[in-house]
C-alpha cells in the first residue's frame, strides 16, 4: 500500500522549486505555471491542454531557465526547437513509447518575421490543444501513398522573443517575462544538480495526478465571473488541478487566473482590423456622429503610438480605410462602406458612428476613458445618392 500524497503540499514544492531559479513579473505566474506543469501529467482527464508561453520582448529575461525548470518537471520532455512537423506527428503518436510534453524554446525562430512560412507546425500546435484532433498525412513511398492519422494532442510549452500568432496566443497561459532587477536573485541552475532534483519532484507528482485523475476527469471547476470563451478552455483544466489539490490551491488558482487573463486582455491589441475599430472608437469619433473620411485619417496618422502612419512604409489613406472597414458589418449585415456626409463645406466621403456601432461591441475591448475630439458640424442625416 503507498502512502497518499497531500495534492496541496507536493504543489507548494513544484513552486519553490520553480522560485529558486525564476523570476516571474507576477506572482500570478508561479501559481499559473505550477499548475501547467502538474496538469501535463494528467492530460486524458482533459478536453484541451493550454500551450504555456514565455515571451519576452528582449533576451536575456529568463525565458530560457524556466523552459529549463519547466523539462525537468513534466513527463517525457521533447526539446523540439528544430524538429520537423512529421517527427513531431510521429512523437506524439507514441513511437517511442509514450506521449512527450514538447518545449520549444527560441519559438521566434519558427513564427518571427524572419522564419518564412511553417504552416505544418503552427496547424501541429493549434490542433493539438484539444483531446482526440488527429491531423492526416500521406505516407508511403512514390505513388504507394496512403492517408494516416496523427494523433496531435499534446501539452506544448514555448519560450521566445516578441509575440506568437494570434491562434497559439489565445490558446496560452502567457507569461511576459523582463529582465531581472539588481535586487532579484535567482539560484544558478546547474544541470548535473538540479535536473535530478526536478526529477524526483516529477515522478511524485506523476503517482499524484494517477490518484486524482478519475475524479479530476468528471469535473467541471467554477470558472472566475468574466472569464469565458478561450479563456475558459486554457484555464479549465489547471483550475481542475487546483481543485483536486485543495488547501489555498483553489483560491490562489482563481486569482492567478483573473490576473493573467486581464494581463493578457491588456496587452493583447488584437488585429489590425480590431486596432483600427478601437482607435476609430476611442481617439476619432468621440461625441461625433459621422466624420468625413479626410478627417477620419487625419487624426489616426497623427495618433502616438498607432500604426496609422506608417503602414509597409506608407500612411493609412482612403483606400486601404475603406477595405479594411468593409471586412466587418453593420448591425444590419451590410459591409461597412463610405456614405455621403453633408457638411459646411460641401458634401464628402465619410463614416457615420452607427455603422460601426455593432462591430465595436462584438470586436473592441472595454472602451477605456474617453479621449476628447472635436466635432464637425454637419447634418444629421447623410445625403445618399
Amino acid at each position: 500500500m503507498t502512502d497518499t500524497i497531500d495534492g496541496a503540499a507536493l504543489l507548494d514544492e513544484v513552486e519553490a522549486f520553480h522560485r529558486r531559479f525564476n523570476v516571474f513579473p507576477l506572482e500570478a505566474a508561479y501559481v499559473a505555471v505550477t499548475l501547467w506543469d502538474a496538469h501535463a501529467h494528467m492530460l486524458d482527464a482533459f478536453d484541451s491542454t493550454p500551450r504555456l508561453a514565455f515571451l519576452s520582448p528582449e533576451p536575456g529575461s529568463g525565458k530560457s531557465r524556466a523552459l529549463d525548470v519547466v523539462e525537468t518537471l513534466v513527463p517525457r520532455s521533447m526539446a523540439a526547437a528544430d524538429a520537423s512537423a512529421a517527427a513531431l506527428f510521429r512523437a506524439v503518436a507514441g513511437i517511442d513509447g509514450g506521449r512527450p510534453t514538447i518545449l520549444f524554446d527560441e519559438i521566434d525562430t519558427v513564427f518571427g518575421p524572419k522564419a518564412g512560412d511553417n504552416e505544418q507546425l503552427r496547424g501541429f500546435i493549434n490542433a493539438g490543444h484539444a483531446r482526440g484532433r488527429v491531423m492526416y498525412r500521406c505516407v508511403g513511398d512514390g505513388s504507394n501513398q496512403q492517408v494516416q492519422g496523427f494523433p496531435s494532442y499534446c501539452a506544448v510549452a514555448v519560450a521566445g522573443l516578441g509575440s506568437l500568432p494570434d491562434t497559439i496566443l489565445t490558446r496560452s497561459v502567457i507569461i511576459r517575462m523582463r529582465r531581472r532587477a539588481r535586487n532579484e536573485k535567482a539560484e544558478p541552475f546547474r544541470s548535473r544538480i538540479h535536473v535530478r532534483e526536478g526529477n524526483q519532484i516529477r515522478d511524485r507528482l506523476a503517482k499524484w495526478a494517477e490518484s486524482v485523475e478519475k475524479r479530476v476527469s468528471g469535473a467541471f471547476p467554477a470558472l472566475p465571473e468574466g472569464v469565458t470563451d478561450r479563456p475558459a478552455d486554457v484555464w479549465e483544466p489547471l483550475l481542475a488541478v487546483a481543485d483536486a489539490a485543495g488547501g489555498d490551491w483553489p483560491e490562489r488558482a482563481r486569482m492567478a487566473c483573473v490576473a493573467l487573463v486581464n494581463a493578457s486582455r491588456a496587452n493583447d491589441k488584437g488585429s489590425i482590423g480590431i486596432r483600427l475599430l478601437t482607435d476609430l472608437r476611442d481617439h476619432v469619433l468621440i461625441g461625433i456622429d459621422r466624420l468625413p473620411t479626410v478627417a477620419i485619417l487625419d487624426r489616426l496618422n497623427a495618433l502616438d503610438d498607432a500604426p496609422w502612419a506608417d503602414l509597409n512604409g506608407k500612411p493609412l489613406d482612403n483606400r486601404r480605410l475603406s477595405k479594411m472597414l468593409s471586412d466587418y458589418v453593420t448591425g444590419d449585415g451590410d459591409p461597412i462602406v463610405s456614405r455621403n456626409i453633408r457638411t459646411a463645406g460641401g458634401v464628402l466621403k465619410g463614416f457615420i458612428a452607427k455603422d460601426l456601432e455593432d462591430a465595436w461591441s462584438r470586436y473592441c475591448p472595454p472602451p477605456a476613458a474617453a479621449t476628447s475630439a472635436t466635432a464637425l458640424h454637419a447634418s444629421s442625416e447623410p445625403l445618399n445618392l
